[in-house]
């Protein structure tokens, strides 16, 4: 089968419909959402996209809520001012106190019988 786009790739199916600019933006979108990802459960790359929002893995079964084009969208990872904010309130907070474990009793067994019985 000849290959029918050289330059416009996968938004050759527009022709020259909806203008030059615009098609280039679809690319770059549905490139990102056709892609395959790397699962965040078992590694391996295999998270595509179902519908808006839901990902699949295809080998650990998993599915999640992501972002509607990407996987991991660029809301969900924290900013560098929630960062160092975080960073700092962990500094803060006091250690906690270490739990001390009771000691262990070693009671005697008790026995119905006597030891002069057991003879």
């Amino acid at each position: 089968m000849a290959k029918r786009t050289k330059k416009v790739g996968i938004v050759g199916k527009y022709g020259t419909r909806y203008g030059a600019s615009l098609r280039k933006m679809v690319k770059k979108i549905e490139i990102s959402q056709h892609a395959k990802y790397t699962c965040s459960f078992c590694g391996k790359t295999k998270m595509k996209r179902r519908a808006v929002g839901i990902w699949h893995c295809g080998s650990c079964m998993k599915t999640v809520a992501g972002g509607a084009w990407t996987y991991k969208d660029a809301k969900m990872e924290p900013s560098p001012h929630e960062l160092s904010w975080w960073k700092m309130r962990r500094k803060q907070e006091a250690p906690k106190p270490q739990i001390q474990q009771k000691p262990k009793l070693f009671l005697e067994r008790k026995f119905h019988k006597t030891q002069a019985e057991w003879n």
